[in-house]
């Protein structure tokens, strides 16, 4: 089966490998090892993680389509705010007669805002299942329509690009709109619980980590299974020779649309998860700079590995907690540095040093990058 394929390859195995070992030992650090030890992992820490984790998921989605596909979305934020507000509404929902106004249909912000009822778009998001389907399905949607007209075009290349970053844009700007009913420019905040759970817990908390680790895990596998399949293979054909693919008499737009909606729904996934660990979700996550980042974790950690993708995702957004906390002024500057530095020096990005082996025998010569990806 098409999906076992990705669990005989050497770097799949291990990239889960250290993964599930990442989850276990900060789950046994942060309840077997008491506060105030050395070794101890906060529940501050366990969230941070958490965010970063959904970061990742976001960072393998992109590589989907930019690594396999060429084609280089600067609008994945827009795919990931669209699932976080998925969530949120639901949160939102959740919330009842609880809030500040004690209304047990409307959200604190429409009674602010003078509402009188509920939107028929707000309407189901009171049930878990429906929202958690909304998460897939409304950016897998918006990337259908997006897709089907861009790719039918034929768009490609940095017009591609700019269309992709004009998207998000427009999308930042309507959400900022009180009359959107999305919480203009606040967005949606003061969570209480999921599926029953307080969110404000230290086992909710931890949970919720568990939960970004395990579907970053899926998500590598499906995204590797994809890449390892024929669906895969025509995929990098379109990138390396689109021309020479369609003349063999392949369907160009119809792979390209495919993996373009995968990818939109894994970024809804991961934007679903960053919500409740953050508490928060508005309009600036749909800003084209936030998707300009994500490209740059990808170009960071290696293209067209997934697995650097992930690596990325974590260390710029580990350094960006660090610098936004020691030198706020100067984050910019270093992510733009390490960039490059990475583009000079590593153009493979950092998971081409991963692909290097020392070779014992005079002579051997060192193994292609499919070689290596397994």
């Amino acid at each position: 089966m098409w999906l076992t394929r990705p669990f005989r390859e050497r770097a799949t195995r291990l990239f889960l490998g250290i993964l599930l070992a990442a989850l276990a030992l900060v789950t046994l650090l942060n309840l077997a090892v008491p506060a105030g030890h050395p070794l101890h992992v906060s529940t501050y820490t366990v969230t941070l993680l958490g965010k970063y984790l959904s970061y990742a998921l976001l960072a393998v989605a992109v590589d989907l389509v930019w690594g396999y596909l060429g084609i280089l979305s600067l609008g994945h934020g827009a795919f990931f705010a669209l699932g976080g507000y998925a969530m949120g509404m639901y949160l939102m929902r959740q919330i009842g007669d609880r809030g500040t106004y004690g209304d047990p249909v409307l959200p604190d912000f429409m009674v602010f805002l003078d509402w009188d009822s509920l939107p028929w778009y707000w309407l189901g998001f009171d049930m878990a299942w429906f929202a958690f389907l909304m998460v897939l399905l409304a950016p897998g949607l918006l990337a259908l329509v997006f897709g089907f007209l861009a790719f039918r075009s034929r768009v490609t290349g940095v017009y591609l690009s700019i269309i992709t970053q004009a998207m998000t844009f427009a999308l930042m700007l309507a959400f900022f709109r009180n009359e959107m009913g999305f919480g203009g420019n606040n967005g949606l905040t003061d969570f209480r619980e999921l599926l029953g759970f307080d969110l404000r817990s230290d086992a909710t908390r931890l949970g919720l980590f568990l939960a970004t680790g395990i579907a970053l895990a899926l998500g590598y596998v499906l995204c590797r299974a994809i890449v390892a399949s024929k669906l895969g293979r025509v995929s990098v054909a379109c990138r390396d020779a689109e021309a020479r693919t369609r003349f063999l008499g392949y369907r160009v737009e119809r792979f390209q649309l495919f993996v373009f909606v995968v990818s939109a729904m894994l970024a809804g996934l991961a934007g679903a998860l960053y919500v409740p660990q953050v508490g928060i979700i508005n309009p600036s996550e749909f800003s084209p700079i936030f998707s300009i980042e994500v490209v740059l974790w990808v170009a960071l950690g290696g293209r067209a590995t997934l697995y650097g993708a992930v690596i990325g995702a974590l260390l710029v957004n580990y350094a960006k907690t660090v610098f936004t906390g020691v030198m706020p002024d100067a984050w910019l500057f270093a992510l733009g540095g390490m960039f490059v530095l990475v583009t000079v020096f590593l153009p493979k990005g950092i998971a081409g040093l991963l692909r290097l082996r020392p070779w014992r025998r005079a002579g051997t010569s060192q193994p292609t990058a499919g070689e290596a990806a397994t």
